[in-house]
């Protein structure tokens, strides 16, 4: 068994209960997405890159309260499969680095291997999928499907999005319709075109039978 497959067994154990939209299944899309764009990123580094992607919600802060110890089982588990230490700083870095959320509050620079992996992330959230892990997440986090007399935020630093007392239809305004504009390779933008008019179209649908016009 290669480390990639502990590693992906590794995931499974720490996401296979997820109810958040941040499963498995939401993980091997952003592994299938990285290696999609992998193929025309030949310095990249394969290894860090799909260990990265399968690695990446492992002790994200909206699904564990306990991001250290989180983290520290991550690396228990990276140093037992006998991952080099510079391997795991650069996995690490990508992780800690390409978030929205983090974005906010000004991340630090990522380099070919964390763009890949910060794109296959975001086209997650641009489409078909996003608009039901939208609502999927808005349903566990018990926010309202849509208010109009909720506006949008803008302009948040990482605490303010994380309050989440905006609605579900609002995230697409506050982040999702803003994702291609902020994807680094050229493959990455060419997926995300057709899956961000998709939202578009849905919501601007949406709002028009919320108020009766269609």
């Amino acid at each position: 068994m290669t480390q990639l497959d502990q590693i992906q067994q590794f995931m499974q154990q720490v996401l296979g209960n997820d109810e958040t939209g941040h499963g498995t299944d939401h993980i091997e899309r952003v592994l299938a997405l990285s290696n999609t764009i992998l193929e025309h990123e030949p310095s990249a580094d394969p290894f860090i890159v799909r260990a990265a992607a399968l690695l990446h919600d492992t002790y994200d802060d909206k699904l564990f309260s306990d991001v250290v110890a989180a983290k520290q089982r991550v690396a228990d588990f990276l140093n037992s499969i006998d991952v080099t230490k510079a391997q795991q700083t650069a996995i690490f870095y990508i992780i800690d680095n390409m978030s929205w959320s983090k974005s906010l509050d000004g991340a630090a620079p990522l380099d070919i291997n964390g763009q890949i992996v910060q794109d296959a992330d975001r086209l997650e959230a641009i489409g078909a999928i996003a608009v039901a892990r939208t609502i999927e997440y808005g349903v566990h986090a018990h926010h309202a499907l849509y208010d109009p007399n909720i506006k949008p935020r803008h302009h948040m630093d990482k605490k303010e999005y994380r309050k989440g007392s905006s609605t579900a239809i609002n995230h697409f305004y506050e982040k999702l319709f803003l994702l291609k504009d902020y994807l680094n390779t050229d493959t990455a933008k060419k997926i995300g075109a057709g899956r961000h008019q998709f939202m578009l179209d849905f919501v601007h649908q949406f709002e028009d039978e919320w108020q009766l016009k269609k």
